[in-house]
């Protein structure tokens, strides 16, 4: 029979095995898909607690190696916060500073953010960290080396380096959120080729191509469609001022986030994509945020049996919430035809 000296030896072991396989092996996300995941969890703890969300993101990211470190895959530890005499929940042991260290474990990473917060807001000795204000990432970052949150020497330097080289700052402004996406953006347009004009094109095969994949819209996509560069073999569209792709066969969000080095989060995000939803071959992917309304001459839609919110955000490269919101509408509802759509 199993004693539970014996089972706490077994789940050592086990940790212990997975924490052999390299992680190469295992899906590895980058610090862009890191921040993009765990942002608004930050500046939700912010607005909570005061912390700004500029230094929980460089913590985490430090601790835990963007989420890929040792203690974040097997223990959903991504603040390296270690056991303590009144941890009550699950263990886990790593070597630190010294051989076989106890370190917290969760159910979740969002466990551990939230014990993070709490961690800082209920010790004592980081009680003067919160006199700070919650944009002072320099004082809060050397607050916690002087605390003992980390034993490294540099961990401050570290801390706004990170900072500082991501722009997480952006984090702690008002409207953090929209002002780090637009960064991430501006960040992402200025990698790409400057865009040469373009003849247009006579009758041939890639104005076919544009038109099969509005075929059934009931709009000419000759009036706001415009093919302004291309990138890997892809044309590169302009809808409403945002770019986009049309998928191919065999495209997924995963695909065209890789090719434009994108997270894949973020253009799910960009297109409305919940992370169950994927593409298929014609189906229209921007790889930038879209306009809250349409910019063009139109300003109704009249909709045909079976379109849908989604749909028409796509076509008009408008936000579903914004299109929802401007026709006080429901986002998974089916329209008859000849319903009028606001579009601005």
């Amino acid at each position: 029979m199993l004693t539970h000296r014996s089972i706490t030896k077994i789940a050592i072991t086990v940790v212990a095995l997975l924490t052999t396989l390299p992680l190469a092996a295992q899906q590895r996300i980058t610090r862009a898909e890191y921040i993009d995941q765990w942002a608004d969890v930050a500046i939700e703890h912010m607005e909570i607690y005061g912390i700004p969300a500029s230094i929980t993101m460089a913590q985490a990211i430090v601790e835990s190696g963007s989420g890929n470190g040792v203690l974040a895959r097997t223990a959903n530890n991504h603040f390296g916060i270690k056991c303590g005499s009144t941890w009550k929940g699950g263990k886990v042991y790593h070597d630190d500073d010294a051989k076989g260290e106890c370190f917290r474990a969760y159910d979740s990473a969002r466990e551990s953010f939230d014990d993070h917060a709490e961690f800082l807001h209920t010790r004592s000795r980081y009680e003067f960290l919160f006199s700070y204000a919650s944009d002072d990432y320099v004082n809060w970052a050397k607050g916690l080396k002087k605390a003992g949150y980390a034993t490294a020497p540099t961990y401050a330097e570290g801390l706004i380096r990170v900072i500082e080289t991501e722009k997480l700052y952006l984090l702690d402004r008002k409207n953090g959120r929209k002002l780090y996406n637009e960064y991430v953006a501006e960040k992402f347009a200025a990698k790409q080729p400057k865009i040469k004009p373009q003849p247009k094109p006579e009758k041939s095969e890639e104005v076919k191509d544009q038109t099969l994949a509005y075929a059934d819209t009931g709009i000419d996509p000759d009036n706001f469609r415009v093919t302004i560069n291309s990138h890997c073999g892809y044309n590169v569209y302009l809808t409403n001022g945002s770019n986009y792709v049309v998928a191919r066969e065999g495209d997924s969000y995963k695909t065209i986030a890789k090719l434009f080095e994108l997270p894949q989060r973020t253009v799910r995000k960009f297109n409305d994509a919940d992370k169950s939803s994927e593409l298929k071959a014609g189906d229209v992917v921007y790889i930038e945020r879209k306009a809250t309304r349409w910019r063009g001459n139109n300003l109704i839609h009249k909709t045909k049996r079976g379109e849908t919110p989604r749909l028409l955000a796509q076509i008009y490269g408008i936000r579903l919430k914004s299109l929802c919101k401007l026709n006080n509408i429901d986002p998974d509802v089916i329209f008859s035809t000849g319903e009028s759509i606001r579009l601005r």
